[in-house]
């Protein structure tokens, strides 16, 4: 039971968050950071790591906030009305003008290092770890960051929240991973990524990455993806006619033949290490995870958060039930609704 000041607390967040709309913001400022020499976790190096990022606000070196994407995205996604639109503006839980928001590209994404950029799989296999201590750099040798008052993310950016409190436990005030999970990807979340790695690499075109066209194993790739990231009801209300369900496939197919197959293949090889799990008592900073009732890569009759939350001493636990708004695993980027949330970590 919540003690009275508790109560008021989190009345006011969901109150400061209810009066909050959709708003302009300051337009974000992009940069790139090279770290040479970069060593990955396998022992594997690369002479030049080059990140991309994306700033909203004027820096600071204690009033910054991190925000880090899904698999496949780029820190620019953020910048969305749904998103940014949601946070980012005057009044809004994380006003531009009060707090230093970056939004990197996480190595093998957007217009960071990557394999398409010309190494193809001669690129490291980087894992979670990497990323974040590659962000860690970032922030603190670039952008001159020495604290950070929030750090959030959405789905593989939500897998890097817990493992950035792990690492860097005194970094940061707050946590908020959305959409994600504290252990290791097993059961189906892993048979997922293993359908999309296989379509890839069993396509005869694929020629162990090094392939002159894009690969129909994309499409194989993404049909899994999609039916694991949607929701019912919001793909119902986007196709609700079989001419329609057909027209929008055909779209997804031909957006899916618009990846790079190495960049794809990489990007969810990445999370086969990750696992949070036996190191959970070392997060200090307050933590909020939020999931979603229809999210099928994290279903909640897993249990698991229930589980193993109870080890983050200052942690707790937030299921969005299914609702008209709600998008499934896609939810973590409706920030409408969970951004009293944010209110809650930053009061």
């Amino acid at each position: 039971m919540l003690t009275l000041p508790a109560a008021l607390r989190l009345l006011a967040a969901l109150l400061t968050a209810a009066l909050c709309s959709a708003a302009e913001f300051p337009a974000a400022v992009e940069g790139d950071f090279s770290i040479r020499n970069f060593k990955f976790h396998n022992g594997e190096s690369i002479g030049e790591l080059k990140l991309h990022y994306y700033t909203v606000g004027k820096p600071s070196a204690t009033n910054a906030v991190l925000v880090m994407h899904g698999t496949g995205g780029s820190g620019k996604g953020f910048l969305s009305q749904g998103f940014g639109g949601e946070l980012f503006g005057e009044g809004q839980p994380l006003d531009a003008s009060k707090y230093f928001i970056i939004m990197p590209d996480a190595i093998g994404h957007g217009g960071s290092s990557k394999p398409s950029d010309g190494m193809k799989t001669h690129f490291p296999k980087y894992c979670y770890h990497d990323m974040v201590r590659a962000d860690y750099q970032l922030l603190t040798e670039k952008l001159g960051v020495k604290h950070l008052r929030l750090v959030m993310g959405t789905s593989m950016g939500a897998m890097h929240s817990w493992v950035w409190g792990e690492m860097y436990p005194d970094m940061m005030d707050a946590l908020m991973p959305l959409a994600s999970a504290p252990v290791e990807i097993a059961g189906r979340n892993r048979l997922l990524r293993d359908m999309i790695m296989h379509a890839i690499t069993s396509d005869p075109d694929y020629r162990g990455g090094n392939y002159d066209h894009p690969i129909h194993g994309l499409q194989a790739a993404q049909d899994g993806l999609s039916m694991m990231t949607s929701s019912a009801l919001q793909m119902h209300k986007q196709y609700p006619t079989r001419a329609k369900a057909d027209e929008g496939y055909e779209k997804l197919m031909h957006t899916a033949m618009d990846k790079d197959a190495n960049d794809m293949l990489y990007q969810f090889a990445s999370s086969t290490d990750y696992n949070p799990e036996p190191e959970l008592e070392k997060i200090k900073a307050r933590l909020i995870a939020v999931n979603s009732a229809d999210d099928e890569v994290n279903p909640p009759e897993l249990g698991i958060l229930e589980r193993t939350i109870t080890r983050v001493k200052r942690g707790r636990y937030v299921l969005i039930p299914t609702g008209p708004e709600t998008r499934g695993h896609g939810t973590h980027s409706v920030a409408k609704l969970w951004k009293q949330y944010v209110v809650e970590l930053l009061n």
